[in-house]
C-alpha cells in the first residue's frame, strides 16, 4: 500500500464491474439484516467479510460430535489457553467451537487500560456463538438517560421500533411468554420451554414476596415450534441439546448463516466477499456522499474499491469505530461524520461480574428432560419510574435451576460398583443467577487509532481505553444483596456469591462511539442511523448505541438495521441519496 492510501484508486475489474446498488460492511447479526432487507428489496447488495466463508451445516465440523469424539473431550489445551490468554476466556470457548473465535494474534489492539475484544471473524461473524437472548427494549430504556440526567436522549421511542421488533421476531423465532411487563414488552412469541420445578417455586417465591418483581421465561432466539416462514428457511426444531456454539445444523437457533443471508441469496441479489478487510469508506467531495469501500484482501494484501449508493457498517461496535476513524478525507479528516467529534467516544458495554449459586431442599421426586438452552429471567426493577436506588440505570438477573449429579457421598465404599451406580442417580438441586447491568455512557471511555502502529494490511491499530466506574460498583453490590434477599425468601441456603472483576468487552456487548441523536452537534447519527453529515452511509449495529439499557441488544441492532435499511430503499427511490 502506498504510504497515502486515501489518494489510491485501485480495481480489479474496473468502476462499472465493482459497482452496486449497496454495500454491508459484515455479516453478522447486523450485517446479515441488512443484506436480507436490501435484498428482498430488488437491491444488488455485495456484504464484506474481512474472515472466511462458513456455510450452514457444511461447516459446523464438531456439530454432531460426542465428547469422546473430541480429542480433549471439550477443554482447550494449556498450550492454547498460553497462546490466546484473552480469547480463551470468552464465554463458550472450548475445543468444539474455537474455530469460530479470532486467535489473540490475529488481529492485535492495544489496550490503554483492560478490555477484552471477543470477535468472530468468519461470515455469520459472532451470529454463530451468540447468546441468543432477545428481550425487547421498553421506554424506560430509551427514555431512562435524559429524565434522569445521565446521558443523551435517544431520537426515537419504543413506539418507532415496536413494529419492526415485530418483523424481526416473526423472521427469527423468538421462544417466549407473554407476561404484561411493563418493563420488558411482549412481543411475537413461540412457545417457550418449560420452567422446571424449582424455577416455578423461585417464581411463585418471588412475586409472594415481593409483588413487583418477575422471574419470567426470557425470550431467545430459539424455534420450539417453527411457523412456516421457518420450514421455508429450512431450519427445524430446536433440539434441546445445548451445542449452539458449535453452529446448529437443524437451524434451532438464528443465525446469518442459517437464516438471513441464505434468504438474501435466494432473491439472486447478494454477493459475499470474504477475505475483505475493510480499511475505509470512500467520501466524494463534489457529490458530498460516500461513494464507496476501499478493503484488502486478507490473503493477497491487494487493495480494490466497490463502489455504491448506500452503504451499511455492521462490522461490530469497534471495527466500525475503526473503520469511520480510518475514513479520512478533506471533509472529514478525523473520520467519516465526524463534525461533533464524538466518534470514537462514550463507548461503553454490559456489566457481567456478578455470579450467585445456592442450594435447595427438597424437589427430588422431579427432573427435566433434554438440555434447555435458555435460562429464565428476573426482569429490572430498578429505577424505572423514579431513581430509587444509590446508582443510575437498571439490571436484567438471568437465573435458574438444575440437579446436578450424585457425587455418592453417601456411599458406605467410595469405590467400586455400587460406587459407580449411586453416581448414576441425581443429586440435589442447585440454584444460579448472574447479572446484566447497564452502564453510564462516559466520554472517557474511548477508542482512537495508533498514530504509528498498524496491522498486517496496513491499517492503524484500535486503542481500546474502557473502565469502570463507582455507579457500577453499586449496582454490582445491589444485585448480591437483592438477589440474596430474594433466594433466602424462597428457602436456598448456602448461597455463594462473588465478582469476576473481568474486564469490560469480556461481555462480548460492546456499544457505542457512534451514538444517535437528534442534534449533530452531540451524536453522529440521525433518526435512522444515517450520519448526519453523510446521509447515504448508515451504522446500525452496536456503535450506533446512545446508552446500553440493561436488556440484551443484539435484537434491537437487527430491528434497527430493518428499520434504518427500508428507510434508505424509500430515500434511494425519492433520490435523496
Amino acid at each position: 500500500m502506498p504510504q497515502d492510501s486515501n489518494k489510491v484508486n485501485i480495481n480489479s475489474g474496473g468502476v462499472q464491474q465493482n459497482t452496486y446498488d449497496a454495500i454491508v460492511i459484515g455479516s453478522g447479526i447486523s450485517g446479515g439484516w441488512a443484506a436480507k432487507e436490501l435484498c428482498e428489496q430488488g437491491l444488488k447488495t455485495l456484504v464484506l467479510e474481512r474472515g472466511r466463508d462458513v456455510k450452514h451445516v457444511k461447516d459446523y465440523p464438531t456439530a454432531n460430535l460426542a465428547p469422546w469424539e473430541l480429542k480433549h473431550r471439550g477443554s482447550i489445551t494449556r498450550e492454547t489457553q498460553l497462546r490466546n490468554p484473552l480469547i480463551s476466556r470468552a464465554a463458550g470457548y472450548g475445543e468444539d467451537d474455537q474455530h469460530f473465535f479470532v486467535n489473540d494474534d490475529d488481529h492485535p489492539y492495544i489496550q490503554e487500560k483492560p478490555f477484552d475484544w471477543i470477535r468472530g471473524y468468519q461470515v455469520g461473524g459472532k451470529s454463530l456463538t451468540w447468546g441468543r437472548c432477545t428481550q425487547r427494549w421498553s421506554d424506560f430504556e430509551f427514555t431512562g438517560p435524559q429524565r434522569f440526567g445521565y446521558g443523551w436522549d435517544w431520537p426515537i421511542r419504543y413506539a418507532d421500533v415496536a413494529p419492526w421488533y415485530s418483523h424481526v421476531e416473526k423472521f427469527i423465532g423468538v421462544c417466549g411468554s407473554k407476561d404484561g411487563l411493563e418493563a420488558m414488552p411482549d412481543g411475537e412469541f413461540l412457545p417457550p420451554f418449560e420452567l422446571n420445578c424449582v424455577e416455578k417455586h423461585l417464581k411463585e417465591s418471588i412475586l409472594k414476596n415481593y409483588g413487583n418483581r418477575h422471574l419470567v421465561h426470557a425470550r431467545w432466539a430459539h424455534l420450539t415450534h417453527p411457523n412456516q416462514v421457518h420450514i421455508d428457511q429450512g431450519r427445524g426444531k430446536c433440539q434441546a441439546r445445548n451445542l449452539c456454539m458449535r453452529g446448529c445444523p437443524f437451524g434451532g437457533y438464528f443465525s446469518s448463516n442459517s437464516s438471513t443471508l441464505p434468504w438474501a441469496e435466494k432473491t439472486g441479489n447478494l454477493t459475499v466477499r470474504p477475505f475483505s478487510v475493510v480499511h475505509s469508506i470512500i467520501y466524494d467531495e463534489q457529490k458530498q456522499r460516500a461513494s464507496g469501500v476501499r478493503i484488502i484482501d486478507t490473503n493477497t494484501k491487494q487493495a480494490t474499491e466497490y463502489f455504491a449508493r448506500i452503504i451499511f457498517v455492521n462490522g461490530s461496535a469497534l471495527n466500525s469505530n475503526l473503520i469511520l476513524l480510518n475514513s479520512t478525507s478533506d471533509r472529514f479528516p478525523n473520520g467519516l461524520g465526524n463534525d461533533s467529534g464524538l466518534l470514537g467516544k462514550y463507548i461503553c458495554h454490559h456489566n457481567y461480574r456478578g455470579w450467585m449459586n445456592g442450594e435447595i431442599d427438597g424437589f427430588t421426586d422431579t427432573y427435566y428432560y433434554g438440555r434447555n438452552p435458555t435460562d429464565a429471567i428476573i426482569a429490572n426493577y430498578r429505577n424505572l419510574h423514579t431513581i430509587d436506588t444509590d446508582f443510575l440505570g437498571g439490571y436484567t438477573t438471568y437465573c435458574g435451576a438444575h440437579r446436578d449429579r450424585n457425587n455418592g457421598e453417601n456411599c458406605p465404599q467410595q469405590i467400586g460398583a455400587e460406587y459407580k451406580e449411586s453416581m448414576t442417580e441425581p443429586g440435589g438441586w442447585t440454584v444460579y443467577a448472574y447479572l446484566q447491568g447497564e452502564t453510564i455512557p462516559k466520554e472517557k471511555n474511548h477508542v482512537r487509532l495508533s498514530a504509528d502502529k498498524k496491522d498486517q494490511w496496513g491499517i492503524p491499530l484500535l486503542i481500546t481505553s474502557v473502565d469502570y466506574d463507582d455507579n457500577d460498583e453499586k449496582l454490582l453490590n445491589d444485585f448480591f444483596v437483592q438477589t440474596e434477599e430474594m433466594f433466602s425468601k424462597a428457602g436456598v441456603k448456602n448461597i455463594e456469591h462473588w465478582d469476576s472483576k473481568q474486564a469490560p468487552g469480556l461481555d462480548i456487548h460492546e456499544m457505542g462511539g457512534c451514538r444517535m441523536g437528534s442534534d449533530p452537534k452531540t451524536s453522529v447519527l440521525d433518526k435512522w442511523n444515517a450520519i448526519h453529515a453523510c446521509k447515504n452511509v448508515f451504522v446500525t449495529d452496536g456503535a450506533c448505541m446512545t446508552s446500553t439499557g440493561n436488556q440484551s441488544p443484539s435484537i434491537l441492532y437487527m430491528t434497527l438495521t430493518a428499520r434504518a435499511a427500508n428507510y434508505a430503499v424509500e430515500e434511494l427511490k425519492k433520490q435523496n441519496i
